[in-house]
């Protein structure tokens, strides 16, 4: 299936993050700050990215801005995971260039039929 970049300085999300995205068939590269989270979606393609918000080193809307500004990466899907549910942050992730915002806790089902639902848009 899918090669997904996992980026949560939690490991308990990022654990069932890869668990439940293994199931469902997809690679997962799953790192715990920022600035890794980058260097990752430079060094191998991935084909989309779940990325939290708060993260050492590097925000996840900072990651998502540096991903948009760079050609090859510019179109990568991406979701922010965040407990963080304000309105305001909300937008805030979106204005980074997010695609879809998944606000912790949250189901691992609801997680997965997002990836696959973003995927698929992105495949056509």
């Amino acid at each position: 299936m899918a090669h997904v970049l996992v980026a949560d300085d939690d490991a308990d999300i990022r654990n069932l993050v890869t668990f439940k995205l293994t199931q469902s068939g997809h690679r997962i590269t799953a790192v715990e700050e920022g600035l890794a989270a980058l260097r990752a979606a430079r060094e191998q393609p991935v084909d989309l990215a779940l990325l939290d918000i708060r993260m050492p080193g590097m925000s996840g809307p900072d990651v998502c801005r540096n991903l948009r500004a760079e050609l090859e990466t510019a179109m990568l899907p991406v979701i922010m995971i965040t407990a963080r549910s304000q309105e305001g942050d909300i937008e805030a992730g979106f204005a980074a260039g997010a695609d879809d915002y998944i606000i912790k806790p949250f189901s691992p089902r609801e997680l997965s039929s997002r990836v696959t639902a973003l995927l698929n848009r992105a495949a056509t």
